[in-house]
């Protein structure tokens, strides 16, 4: 599987962990000069709390299009610190 976006390979993984539809990517698999940090979290009730990325490419950014579970509910927890992709982003 890979995760790309405006050109750039932001994670490639034959590894990943399908939960709900989304693939989350292994933390090895991830290229994280692609990656910024953000403040934003949203809650999961079986999954616990997720943290965001914004994904940055030559100067354009796509706002929380990146999000991981650093610490993950019990039932969640084969995808601690995976990172799955939305809004845009290509996964194939």
């Amino acid at each position: 599987m890979k995760a790309t976006w405006n050109g750039a390979m932001i994670a490639e993984s034959d590894n990943t962990v399908v939960v709900e539809g989304n693939h989350y990517f292994p933390p090895d698999s991830i290229n994280h000069d692609y990656l910024e940090s953000s403040a934003t979290t949203t809650g999961c009730p079986w999954k616990g709390t997720a943290n965001y990325y914004t994904i940055v490419v030559d100067g354009q950014k796509n706002a929380d299009a990146a999000w991981y579970y650093a610490a993950p509910k019990d039932a969640a927890a084969e995808i601690k610190d995976h990172v799955a992709f939305w809004r845009g982003v290509t996964v194939s």
